[in-house]
């Protein structure tokens, strides 16, 4: 019963801050985290863990379909070479970064120890992407760039991690059965999505004069579709955007107006009370991790976080202005697939450079560790890569949170 009470608590703390963050100008995000950590200090507050298995089934399926939804189909297409190189190439390289840096600057880090630390920090957050941004009036191309990347590259980081955790375990690592893998992972998640789309499609055609019903049919379907995906071993989370675009088009053509405004309404209230409540929920485990640690210790731990997110903005403003190079090279040369709307300009690709937040999906991936090998051993510096991630979460979240908005005022005098 204590839990419940803690929880209804950070719910009335969380609507309350969020009312009056405007006003403050402060983005919402960053003052509930912030929260989350004074709370997570108050000593009547019991010390709660994420499960990660809730955090990816409550949260990340409606969060995830919402977006999916609600992004534009066209401007995701006109932009999908970068969506893709940010979604996909960016995660292996900024895991490869993170990697090498970890290794060459945390004693006991070893090679596949370093690639799960750099698997876990490898995706920005998508959550956290949309949430500080909006109401910054990002061009509508800026914001479907983030948005994308944000829904596609969940799926690259959590296969990364599997075989980082694999390595770690002692399994073998073959890196053409890891490409392959990585394959068929995003394409079963395409096809069960697809799937998905066209069944709820087919159910919503029957009762769309029903709205209630059909309401209720479309907040059900991306928790049934993610599950469905993950028991098939595939991407749940690729599944779950497919369904959302495929939806999306749909309802479009097919819903009535009356029917829009009072599913949109509904979903309005359930993204803003997920979105508020993982945020708390991002900030909570900090001060658990600081009791765990000598003065020093935290000193420590914190110089590795900040020299990691370094390293993740540098690897990420490097790659954005490179495809900024890219795109126009390939625009040069009369690419039909390269049209002059994807072409990106020096403030879309600053925003895009310093939008790269990480979020609740690291540190649910982190907490997810396995405590122990196959062998019985437990897993070796598993609390080191726990207390990195919520550091280099809370170092993005904050650091980045509070500045993007200056960074965008600045370009846009």
């Amino acid at each position: 019963m204590e839990n419940y009470s803690v929880i209804i608590f950070i719910m009335m703390v969380m609507i309350g801050l969020s009312a009056i963050a405007d006003k403050i100008k402060i983005p919402y995000p960053v003052l509930l985290i912030i929260a989350g950590i004074a709370i997570g200090f108050m000593p009547a507050v019991p010390d709660i863990e994420l499960n990660p298995e809730i955090v990816f089934l409550i949260f990340l399926p409606p969060l995830l379909y919402d977006a999916a939804f609600n992004i534009s189909f066209s401007e995701f297409k006109t932009n999908i070479n970068t969506i893709s190189t940010l979604a996909i190439t960016l995660v292996f390289i900024t895991a490869s970064g993170i990697a090498i840096t970890a290794h060459y600057m945390i004693p006991g880090m070893t090679w596949p120890l370093s690639f799960v630390l750099g698997a876990i920090l490898s995706a920005t957050d998508a959550v956290a992407a949309m949430s500080i941004t909006k109401g910054l009036g990002l061009s509508h191309k800026t914001n479907t760039i983030l948005e994308g990347e944000s829904l596609v590259n969940d799926a690259s980081a959590l296969v990364a991690y599997r075989f980082a955790v694999a390595a770690v375990t002692g399994s073998a690592f073959i890196f053409w059965k890891a490409g392959l893998q990585f394959l068929l992972l995003m394409a079963g998640g395409f096809v069960v999505g697809f799937i998905a789309g066209h069944i709820l499609a087919f159910v919503l055609k029957r009762v769309k004069n029903d709205a209630l019903i059909t309401i209720s049919f479309m907040m059900i379907m991306p928790f049934v579709t993610y599950l469905l995906a993950e028991e098939l071993h595939v991407s749940g989370v690729i599944a779950v955007v497919v369904l959302g675009l495929g939806i999306s088009r749909f309802s479009s053509a097919v819903f009535p107006q009356s029917l829009k405004k009072q599913s949109k309404t509904i979903w309005e209230i359930i993204i803003f009370l997920l979105n508020g409540l993982i945020f708390v929920l991002i900030g909570l485990p900090f001060p658990s991790i600081v009791k765990r640690l000598s003065g020093a210790e935290l000193v420590t731990y914190i110089g590795y976080g900040f020299i990691i997110t370094i390293v993740a903005l540098a690897l990420r403003t490097a790659r954005v202005f490179l495809q900024q190079l890219n795109l126009q090279n390939a625009f040069k040369k009369g690419r039909r697939r390269i049209t002059e709307n994807a072409l990106l300009d020096f403030k879309t690709s600053l925003i895009i450079s310093w939008s790269g937040m990480r979020g609740i999906v690291s540190l649910a991936i982190a907490i997810g560790l396995p405590a122990t090998l196959q062998s019985g051993q437990a897993f070796p510096q598993r609390d080191t890569i726990i207390f990195v991630t919520v550091i280099v979460v809370l170092f993005t979240l904050i650091g980045q949170g509070l500045t993007l908005p200056l960074v965008v005022k600045k370009l846009n005098k």
